[in-house]
Formats: structure tokens, sequence, C-alpha cells
């Protein structure tokens, strides 16, 4: 069975993507991650290569803990329960999978 990753960044604003969507997780810069996905709404750019891009805030100097972190949580999605998805970040809720995560912004078919 599939497994999801959650992000919501406003009452009116969330995505969800399979596991299986990821591109990769890049470190770019003090305080910030970029999660990747393949294009979510399907336009696929004039040469295929649109993606979403996820923006995650971590508190500064946190953000290889974090981007290890999420790796292991991301593994172990419902291996201790029956639960196929992992609350990334929800900055409308608090919930955030791991402590040293702020707020994430979605930008979609970037």
């Amino acid at each position: 069975m599939e497994k999801f990753l959650i992000f919501i960044d406003a009452a009116d604003d969330a995505a969800m993507y399979p596991v299986s969507g990821l591109l990769g997780m890049t470190v770019a810069g003090d305080a910030t991650l970029l999660i990747k996905f393949g294009s979510s709404i399907g336009s696929g750019g004039t040469d295929g290569s649109a993606a979403d891009i996820i923006t995650v805030t971590t508190t500064a100097d946190k953000e290889l803990v974090v981007f290890k972190a999420l790796a292991k949580a991301i593994a172990d999605i419902g291996a201790f329960n029956s639960e196929k998805f992992l609350v990334v970040c929800d900055d409308v809720n608090s919930v955030f999978a791991h402590p040293d995560i702020l707020s994430c912004t979605l930008a979609i078919d970037s």
C-alpha cells in the first residue's frame, strides 16, 4: 500500500503526495529545506520538467537534523501503526513531523 506525505500551509492550501512521487530533498540554505515532487496537476511544463516544490522552514542551523529525521520518518511510515501517511507540516494546527520544523510553503507546478 502506498504511503503519503501531507503539507498544509493555510486553511485552504494543502497538498498530499505519494512517497513514490518524491523526487528529492535539498538543504537549500540556512533554515530552508526544499522537497520536490512530480507535478500534482500534471502539466509537466513544455519540457516535462515541471514539479511541485515544498519549502520547509526550520530552526536555524537544524536543517540537516530535520533532513535526516524526515528521511527516517518517511522510511518508518506505518511501521508502528496503521497510518499510511506522515503529516510533515501543518501550519494551521501546528503539527510538525519534527520539533525543528517551523512552517512550510507550497509552490505547485513550479
